[in-house]
């Protein structure tokens, strides 16, 4: 048996925060909204694409941000990820590297922790 691949992540965030989910994700991270399916609109939440990534942002009554549990980001440009999170006032916590990679980490709009990592120079 073995596993191949991922095909999403599913991230919560509050009941109606779509917009602000947008914003953070679309307007700061650089994500492409994708249209979910017509019958699960219904749910709330969105979909996000960029590259091979899928992001799903999905409501959760009593919603509590995951401090600890997080995607793992691979980026081209690690210093411009920092640079746009930092304009948009979020705080950056370095990381150790690890090998093969540099990295930080950061949180959502809604707190949800999130690593963003860049190959390193051999």
């Amino acid at each position: 048996m073995t596993i191949s691949a991922i095909d999403h992540v599913q991230l919560a965030m509050p009941i109606g925060a779509e917009d602000q989910a947008r914003a953070f994700y679309v307007g700061i991270l650089g994500f492409v909204e994708v249209e979910k399916p017509t019958y699960m609109k219904a749910r709330g939440g969105i979909w996000l694409k960029s590259g091979g990534v899928n992001l799903h942002m999905g409501v959760e009554d009593g919603f509590r941000p995951a401090r600890k549990a997080h995607p793992a980001l691979i980026v081209d440009d690690l210093a411009q990820y920092e640079a746009s999170l930092r304009a948009a006032g979020h705080d950056i916590r370095p990381d150790k590297p690890v090998p093969g990679f540099i990295r930080f980490s950061s949180h959502d709009c809604f707190g949800n922790r999130l690593e963003f990592m860049q190959a390193a120079d051999l």
